[in-house]
């Protein structure tokens, strides 16, 4: 499968599986049609969305600003908006 990106507005939306409380921050790969994002962080008061848009700005280059989740907050399943990329060199940084 590939990752499913989407356009809105001025950003790039894609779907994660958010593993929070993991033993390390790392991108694992393609879980179906998402990405899989594991993170150190406990799933509560934010901390682990907070810990994923820093993992994902990282290995995107990008500021933390531009980085957000935007749906699924208290789910394991998320989306995410990027912000200052195309699809193709989304998928690049990514190596997908």
């Amino acid at each position: 499968m590939a990752l499913a990106i989407t356009e809105h507005a001025d950003a790039l939306q894609f779907a994660i599986k958010a593993v929070p409380g993991a033993s390390r921050d790392r991108i694992q790969g393609l879980y179906g049609d998402a990405l899989k994002v594991q993170v150190t962080a406990a799933p509560e008061g934010g901390k682990a969305n907070a810990r994923i848009e820093a993992v994902l700005a990282e290995a995107l280059g990008l500021a933390a600003r531009q980085v957000q989740v935007v749906q699924g907050h208290s789910n394991p399943r998320k989306v995410v908006a990027v912000r200052g990329l195309d699809a193709a060199e989304l998928r690049r940084r990514l190596g997908l």
